[in-house]
């Protein structure tokens, strides 16, 4: 199940770490890449810390009465402190990235969607990305709004300073769009991916910050720093071994005569990742985890709703003490697995994968052609999504776990509830996109020693 670097389809790098990166920069072309790559990244950085002109409103002041609010912190930690400055890039690649889930069910929803993309060639791909845009500078205005109405108690403005505001974020976000897509063309890698990427990146300066203050305040002791360290890495090395995995099904192809020469007949494999569906399953989760303390927030907090959408608010999230700490675990795992399970499906189509195969009179060895093979690849797909659905479930909740195991060192203190870069979500993002960064400049340098 697990490929090493070096075998045929496997997902690891073939290059130790250290070479690509000396032959890469070696190479003028991909150097230059590379620098485009990160100047794309210093103008996001300097983004960030352009806020949006709120006369009376201090940014400062506004995120203050927002730390305890669990969503807010997780996307100041994915928008690299944007949401922190109440910055003109606040919204980040959120917007763009909902649009892309949406377009990806509604076009296996809609089949003359799908087919027109299969079918359509540049024209349908031009015609879908058209529509994804459309769609993403809609939930940039809703969305906006939406993180407004819940800062409304910190951030009491008028109707057409939130107007002007959502103005300013539709704009940081489609920039923010238009520089991934700058990386894609002229750089290297998926240029959205890298901007989520850099976003994250430029958080862990403040997160490691953070730790720092809670040793020097006394909320943390040195040697609790000191287990957040060594959970980062083993954190990371599990993350790393479940993201080159894969199922490797050996596929059989027919000989075929042509002339006098006999062609074919070679035995290749499908490989098929053990996390197929990424991070998107647990994007989903925390969405829907933390969606009534979003609404509560819209609420002052006599009212009586506001009570009761708390209420339910603590028995959703995993971070909570005691009884509801575990229900919560308990909801956000079964969340997982349902949407890890539903993504799967939504991208892999088992019976177009075994009427290909057939039609290329290539075929498993010891599987019949046609339905046996759709049911052989569908108890298998089903298998690995159980594997991969249970990987991302231990990888979230670490992000919970883990400050509890560091407080059983020394109860009287408050751990790292908040430091979301010691693992999580954020650290399988992470992870995610600088293999799969590597893997990229690997192949092109493997292009270049061909072509050579």
């Amino acid at each position: 199940m697990f490929g090493g670097g070096g075998e045929i389809g496997g997902k690891g790098l073939k290059l130790p770490l250290t070479e690509t990166l000396r032959l890469a920069w070696a190479d003028p072309d991909l150097r230059a890449k590379i620098l485009f790559v990160l100047a794309m990244f210093g103008v996001f950085s300097f983004g960030v810390h352009i806020p949006v002109p709120i006369p009376g409103v201090k940014p400062e002041e506004v995120f203050e009465s927002l730390k305890g609010i669990p969503f807010f912190q997780l996307l100041d930690v994915f928008g690299g402190g944007a949401i922190r400055r109440l910055s003109v890039l606040a919204l980040g690649l959120n917007p763009y990235i909902t649009s892309s889930i949406i377009m990806q069910i509604l076009q296996t929803a809609i089949p003359q969607w799908k087919k027109d993309l299969q079918e359509g060639g540049e024209y349908a791909r031009r015609e879908h990305n058209r529509r994804t845009r459309l769609l993403t500078l809609f939930l940039c205005f809703f969305q906006g709004w939406g993180l407004l109405s819940m800062m409304a108690n910190v951030l009491p403005i008028t109707t057409g300073a939130r107007i002007m505001v959502c103005i300013f974020w539709t704009a940081g976000a489609m920039f923010m769009l238009w520089l991934g897509e700058q990386i894609t063309e002229r750089g290297i890698g998926n240029g959205v991916s890298l901007m989520i990427f850099a976003g994250i990146i430029i958080s862990l300066p403040n997160q490691v910050h953070q730790i720092w203050l809670r040793i020097e305040e006394g909320t943390m002791v040195w040697y609790q720093a000191v287990l957040l360290a060594l959970i980062f890495l083993a954190t990371t090395w599990f993350i790393v071994l479940f993201t080159t995995a894969q199922r490797r099904i050996p596929i059989q192809h027919m000989r075929r005569m042509i002339g006098t020469k006999s062609l074919g007949g070679q035995t290749s494999y499908l490989p098929l990742s053990v996390n197929m569906a990424g991070v998107i399953p647990i994007i989903f989760a925390v969405s829907l985890i933390y969606m009534p303390g979003q609404f509560a927030s819209m609420f002052r907090p006599e009212t009586p709703i506001h009570n009761i959408l708390s209420g339910i608010q603590e028995y959703l999230n995993p971070g909570s003490p005691s009884v509801k700490g575990l229900i919560g675990c308990l909801l956000y795992t079964v969340l997982i697995f349902f949407f890890t399970y539903f993504y799967t499906a939504v991208q892999y189509n088992v019976e177009d994968i075994a009427n290909n195969l057939k039609r290329a009179g290539s075929f498993i060895p010891g599987v019949r052609p046609g339905k046996q093979t759709k049911e052989f690849l569908d108890g298998v797909i089903s298998r690995i999504t159980f594997v991969g659905a249970a990987f991302l479930s231990i990888v979230a909740l670490m992000q919970y776990v883990g400050p509890m195991i560091v407080q059983l060192l020394s109860p009287a203190t408050t751990t790292a509830q908040g430091i979301y870069l010691v693992s999580g979500t954020s650290l399988l993002i992470v992870v995610s996109v600088a293999l799969e960064t590597m893997r990229q400049i690997e192949a092109n340098l493997l292009m270049r020693n061909y072509g050579g």
